[in-house]
Order: C-alpha cells, then sequence, then structure tokens
C-alpha cells in the first residue's frame, strides 16, 4: 500500500509539468470520480504545485492522500477565475471547501394587493403568485413587529380571506384600534389604500418622507380650523417618531455591511451586520466548516467570495460598501469580480475611523460573544457525551447518536421520528420522519421495525455514515425490533440501547437497557449522562408528535370530494357551501 500511495503522488507530482502558469481553476478528483475540492489561482502550476511540498498540515495531507486526478480550467483573468471557482463550489459542494449552509428561507411581508382590501401577512417560501413581497427580513422576529407598528400606526388589516368575507361585525383588533374594519364598511377604499400606502413606506424604511407629509397635513388642517384632524396627525407623528426611537439605530453612510472574523481554538465565527437607508435591518452569523486548516485571513476572503457571488446576498441586496475586520489580500480581485459579474459597484475596506470603526468593533464584539455561547454548549454537551460513555463502559466516546420514537392516536396515524445528536447538539438538518404504513393499529414494534430498516437502508444505499450509539424510545421489545431490522441488512458496529420509562413515567427514573450487554442500569437523577438521554428521547417524543399532529389534521381537512376527476378545491368548497355539507351533496 505505501508503494502504491508514493507510485499515485508521483505520478500526480509528474502531471504538473503540463499545467499551465495562466490564471484558471482547479478541481481534484478522488479515484471514485467525486471531486474534493475547487480552487482558483493567478498561476495555476505554482499553486497546484504546493499541496506536494514536503510541509503540509494534517488535514491538507488528508486531501492529497485522496486525489487521484486533477484538472485544470484556465481563465481569462484572475477576477473570472474566482467567479467560476465560486460557481463550481455552488454546484459540486465539494466536501473540502468552506461551504455557507443556512436552510432557512428568509421572512418577507405579503401585500395581498390583488384584493380590493389588501391585507400585509407573515411570509415565507416560494414566490407567490399574486400580491407584492416587501423584504427580505433578517429574522421571523422582525418581521413581527414590524407588522405589530403597522397596526398601532395604520390600521391595516393583517386576517385572512377567509375570515375577512365572512365578518358581520368588527373583530376585536377594531376594538383595540388596530384595524380600520373593512370588512364591514368602516373604512372606504380611498382611506384604506392611503394608509396602506404609508403602511408600505413605513416598512421600506421611508419613515421620514410620512411624517413630512403628515405634518403638511397637519398644519394644513391646523390651518382650516379642522382641530379633529390636526390632532389626530399630531399623534400619529408621536407615535412614529417613538417606534422609530425604538426600532432604528441610524448611521449617517447608507448601505453597509460590516463582517468580522475571528477564530478560537478550532472554530471561526463570521458575523455580518447589515445596514439599510441608514439603518440596522439584522444580523446575521456562521460558523464555516474548514477542512484544510487554512488561516482566519483565507476563511475570511473564501467566505466573501461565496456570500456576495450571491446576486443577493443574505436576502438584503449589495450594499455600497463592505467593511472587514482585517486586512485580506485578494479584495480588489474579488471587488472587479462582483463588477464583471453584476455590475455592482461595491467597495471593500478594511482602514475605517469614528462611526464606521465603531460599528466594526461592535461586530467583533458579537463575534466574542457568539464563539463564547458556542463553546460554553459545545463543553456542555461534550462533557455529557462523556459522562455517557463512563456510565456505559464504552471504550469509544460516540460521535453521533440517533433516537427513534414512534407517536400515534389509538394505534391510527402512526408516525415515527429520528433525531440526530453530536457534540454540537442536536443535527436538525438529519432529522427524518417516517409515515408508518401497513401494521396492525397500536403496533410499536412493527413501527419501530419499519422506520429503523427504512432509515438505515437509504443510510446503506448512499455509503453515508452509520451513529456509534442507537436510543429506542422502550423497552426489550422495541429494541429487539430495531436489533432485527440492522441485522437484515448486515449492518455490525451500531450499540443499541433501549430507554425504558420508570415507575409513573416519571423523569429520572428510566431504565437504560444495553444490547450488547444484556444488563440494565440505572442512573442517578442528576447524572449527566442520563440527562442527555432524556434530551434526546424528548427530542424524539416531540419530533414525531409533531408529525403526527400534521398527518392527522392533514386527513382532517381531506374531503371525499377529492376523490371525484375533474372537482377542484373552489368548486369543492362552492359545493359544500350551497347544499350545507358533504352528507347534503350526497343526498
Amino acid at each position: 500500500m505505501p508503494e502504491e500511495k508514493d507510485k499515485k503522488t508521483s505520478g500526480l507530482k509528474s502531471s504538473l509539468l503540463n499545467i499551465t502558469s495562466r490564471p484558471g481553476v482547479y478541481q481534484m478528483y478522488n479515484r471514485d470520480g467525486e471531486v474534493l475540492y475547487v480552487g482558483k489561482a493567478r498561476n495555476l502550476k505554482k499553486r497546484v504545485a504546493s499541496y506536494f511540498r514536503p510541509a503540509l498540515s494534517t488535514k491538507t495531507m488528508a486531501l492529497v492522500s485522496q486525489i487521484d486526478r486533477i484538472e485544470t480550467t484556465v481563465a481569462p483573468s484572475e477576477a473570472e477565475a474566482l467567479l467560476l471557482e465560486q460557481n463550481l463550489i455552488k454546484t459540486l459542494r465539494p466536501p473540502f471547501n468552506i461551504l455557507l449552509r443556512d436552510d432557512k428561507s428568509y421572512p418577507y411581508i405579503h401585500v395581498s394587493t390583488q384584493d380590493d382590501f389588501p391585507a400585509l401577512r407573515f411570509y415565507r417560501g416560494a414566490k407567490p403568485k399574486q400580491g407584492k413581497l416587501l423584504g427580505p427580513w433578517p429574522s421571523s422576529s422582525v418581521v413581527r413587529n414590524s407588522l405589530l407598528a403597522t397596526q398601532k400606526l395604520f390600521k391595516v388589516r393583517q386576517c385572512e380571506e377567509s375570515v375577512f368575507r365572512n365578518r358581520s361585525r368588527p373583530c376585536l383588533q377594531y376594538q383595540i384600534r388596530r384595524c380600520s374594519a373593512p370588512c364591514v364598511g368602516m373604512i372606504d377604499k380611498e382611506d384604506y389604500a392611503r394608509d396602506l400606502l404609508h403602511a408600505t413606506m413605513f416598512l421600506e424604511g421611508k419613515s421620514q418622507q410620512i411624517l413630512e407629509e403628515f405634518q403638511a397635513a397637519m398644519a394644513q388642517a391646523s390651518a382650516e380650523l379642522n382641530f379633529e384632524v390636526a390632532a389626530k396627525y399630531r399623534d400619529l407623528i408621536s407615535a412614529l417618531r417613538r417606534i422609530q426611537e425604538r426600532q432604528d439605530i441610524t448611521v449617517q453612510d447608507g448601505d453597509i455591511d460590516l463582517v468580522a472574523a475571528l477564530r478560537a481554538h478550532d472554530r471561526v465565527c463570521v458575523v455580518v451586520l447589515f445596514i439599510r437607508d441608514g439603518k440596522i435591518i439584522g444580523q446575521k452569523n456562521w460558523f464555516p466548516i474548514d477542512r484544510l486548516e487554512r488561516g482566519i485571513a483565507d476563511i475570511l476572503l473564501g467566505f466573501l467570495s461565496q456570500f456576495y457571488s450571491d446576486k443577493n446576498p443574505g436576502g438584503h441586496g449589495m450594499p455600497r460598501e463592505v467593511v472587514v475586520n482585517m486586512p485580506l489580500q485578494g479584495l480588489d480581485t474579488l471587488q472587479e469580480a462582483l463588477a464583471l459579474s453584476s455590475g455592482c459597484k461595491t467597495v471593500f475596506s478594511t482602514q475605517v475611523r469614528g462611526r464606521k470603526a465603531r460599528w466594526r468593533d461592535l461586530a467583533e464584539a458579537n463575534v466574542r460573544a457568539l464563539l463564547a455561547t458556542h463553546f460554553g454548549q459545545h463543553k456542555g454537551v461534550y462533557s455529557k457525551f462523556v459522562s455517557l460513555q463512563n456510565e456505559l463502559s464504552l471504550d469509544f466516546l460516540p460521535q453521533r447518536i440517533e433516537c427513534f420514537d414512534v407517536s400515534h392516536t389509538g394505534g391510527s396515524l402512526p408516525v415515527a421520528s429520528c433525531v440526530v445528536f453530536d457534540h454540537n447538539g442536536p443535527v436538525k438538518k438529519s432529522y427524518r420522519r417516517f409515515n408508518i404504513e401497513g401494521i396492525q393499529p397500536g403496533d410499536d414494534y412493527a413501527a419501530i421495525y419499519q422506520a429503523v430498516s427504512r432509515h438505515y437502508s437509504h443510510l446503506k444505499a448512499n455509503k453515508e455514515g452509520f451513529p456509534e450509539l442507537l436510543l429506542i424510545d422502550g423497552g426489550k421489545g422495541q429494541m429487539a425490533q430495531a436489533q432485527k431490522a440492522l441485522a437484515s441488512l448486515a449492518i455490525q458496529g451500531v450499540l443499541i440501547v433501549g430507554v425504558a420509562k420508570g415507575t409513573g413515567r416519571k423523569p429520572g427514573l428510566e431504565t437504560l437497557i444495553l444490547s450488547d450487554k444484556a444488563v440494565r442500569l440505572k442512573l442517578g437523577k442528576k447524572s449527566d449522562a442520563l440527562n442527555l438521554v432524556q434530551q434526546i428521547r424528548d427530542e424524539a417524543h416531540r419530533f414525531a408528535i409533531t408529525g403526527h399532529r400534521k398527518r392527522l389534521k392533514k386527513t382532517m381537512r381531506y374531503s371525499e370530494l377529492e376523490d371525484i376527476p375533474g372537482i377542484g378545491r373552489k368548486r369543492r368548497q362552492k359545493l359544500i357551501e350551497y347544499f350545507g355539507g358533504i352528507g347534503a351533496v350526497k343526498r
């Protein structure tokens, strides 16, 4: 094997003789043809050759040991090579590149402009066919706070269309002065349209224009001796100013992103503060995954390249300036690449003074706080893993724990859940649910067997890693079914532990049943190991119940009319409304 490895390395080195010295992109492949790493270089020959010098980090050596071939693509300039590199990274998702993972879509505010009296509502998901979207916004809490402010100021409705059309008298929102009750004709279309326009301007950050308009209207009403209207505008102006004072932190420099990155131990944290129209509209943070032990400057440059190569970075559009908390080589190339790809004249700055420097320091303070919180949580979860290893007398420290649970109502519509924990806590992207079919109602044993079989057959087919420890919520029967499922798939090396509930199902009285030792363990109520097991078991239980409720709710909405071809949702509604129910439709 060492001779074969040396032969492969020497073959790769000899292939370097034919690589050009021009700028471009290189792709490293393993024996199975999978891309391991994508990089760009000003000089391809020198950059690729650097991977085969004697002094390499441990993680870079791990990459080089897997390389089977290297392919290069020449680009006209380093800037265009950067653009090609980022496109390939987003498409191929190579494991050794820094990958930004953010599985959440950004929230918006939806304006139902297709309605006579449009509503403002929280929205997340694909772009709707009708209406207008305002945003995106940094978080759902910011959206809800903004909607609450618009209710108080402009009294624009937020109810669903089905509620709006079926009102015969004003609802509670009208009583507490948060809606003008257009549903029952308390306001005409023109006045409501004006309120909606002001609400939209407020949400778009044009509060100053609204203030000026209100001040002019108040002055006009006073001149006409219409003091009631003037008092109304006076109250609106004072309320709008109070909301501005409470919500807005302003700067004089327009649209700026402040990017700060710091390393603590083996983790890097990056924070981006978004300032638009002179206001802080939110913050996002990332912990980039670095598998090659790069320096903090290289990681930050890679982050900036990926983040700003998107036409709508962070969901907030391109800023005029990006302030970075450290000097970086390659910012000029990135600036040129952005100008080529989107025409954006974004300036990257590292040396700033005054207000910008204070905001940069604030971003760094946020990074330090996030790293401290991260390592505090990491240390707590890690110590619980160590405690579990000691309590179970294991000769290895579990890196990944999975747990299964089943939820149903009287045996109907069972749903099984699988949750995953590692040393950082829950790994929610790996959570799975299984709708259980084809078993006797209430047969939890068969449900566990089906869920474990389906999950691990998928992991095996896709060559994904197995956990070292598998928790099953239940006693020996459920655990035996999990063992049977793994045995049928010829999967070994997974320790199964049953978590049997104690007397009265009280927490702290659980018994752990070990499959390999056929022993039962009762841990103390204050045991960190038991605390970890309870946390994982409760999370699996919560995830299963949530899935079962969704399935139950979907079934309750089912109508027998759905089975009739040619009858869609609107026609079903009209039939039921006209005849008064499904029974009358049948008759």
